[in-house]
């Protein structure tokens, strides 16, 4: 089977600075994949340049079998930023509406589709407020109902629960693994190890480079331990 999403070889550097060193990763359909590392590891360069939003140095990235970036691609992927991209003098419910219209959902298909991403989040109550009185943890639930809007295949999700209280992050990644149930393939980048456990496969990044990678049981034999975030420190700096 073809991955959904393949990267080959990808380099990032910003002038004498490398970013990403020589990246190598699939990411099978109905598969949730975590890149697992602290900031600054490059976690948000590669996703970055997998959506198409930034280009590598060197590599190259297919997703769904095209080269990216490509804009048409675009209309397939669902992409939720570390940063929110809202527009604070809109609301909640006008902020959904508008990401909807750039994928031409037909009215009813649109109205649904906000129900349910609003919904998700636990945001329809506060749909008609002003984005710019939400509080910081509703931002990020309005990001990902963003992400959600047009019924992506592909799901790129950076961080997507920071700064959201425990009993909306289970919901969240409840929806996420039915979501893959669909067939629906989404990556993830997280430094909370609790989070990795509920990924399909982790790869772990540092300072650019893969250090290791494999499911969170395949990552617990290899190295013999029982907790992965002392699988990170294990693999250190070595880079398989």
């Amino acid at each position: 089977m073809a991955a959904t999403i393949k990267v080959h070889s990808v380099s990032k550097s910003f002038g004498k600075k490398v970013v990403l060193n020589k990246i190598d990763l699939a990411v099978e359909q109905g598969q949730i994949y975590g890149l697992i590392g602290p900031s600054g590891s490059g976690k948000t360069t590669l996703v970055k340049i997998i959506v198409g939003m930034d280009r590598p140095s060197q590599g190259d990235v297919h997703v769904l079998g095209t080269a990216v970036p490509n804009l048409t691609l675009l209309q397939k992927i669902g992409y939720m930023a570390q940063a929110d991209a809202l527009y604070s003098d809109l609301t909640g419910e006008e902020n959904l509406a508008f990401f909807a219209s750039l994928f031409k959902l037909k009215k009813d298909l649109k109205k649904k589709r906000i129900t349910y991403a609003a919904d998700l989040v636990n945001l329809t109550a506060d749909l008609k407020k002003k984005v710019r009185d939400y509080s910081g943890g509703m931002k990020r639930r309005l990001s990902l109902a963003v992400a959600l809007i047009q019924d992506p295949q592909v799901l790129v999700l950076d961080e997507p629960t920071v700064g959201i209280d425990p009993e909306l992050r289970r919901s969240i990644w409840a929806e996420i693994h039915r979501l893959k149930e669909k067939g629906k393939t989404i990556l993830v980048t997280t430094h909370v190890m609790d989070e990795a456990e509920k990924c399909d496969r982790l790869a772990m990044v540092r300072d650019g480079e893969i250090i290791t990678s494999g499911s969170p049981s395949e990552l617990r034999e290899k190295y013999g331990i029982t907790s992965l975030e002392d699988v990170f420190l294990m693999a250190g700096g070595k880079k398989e």
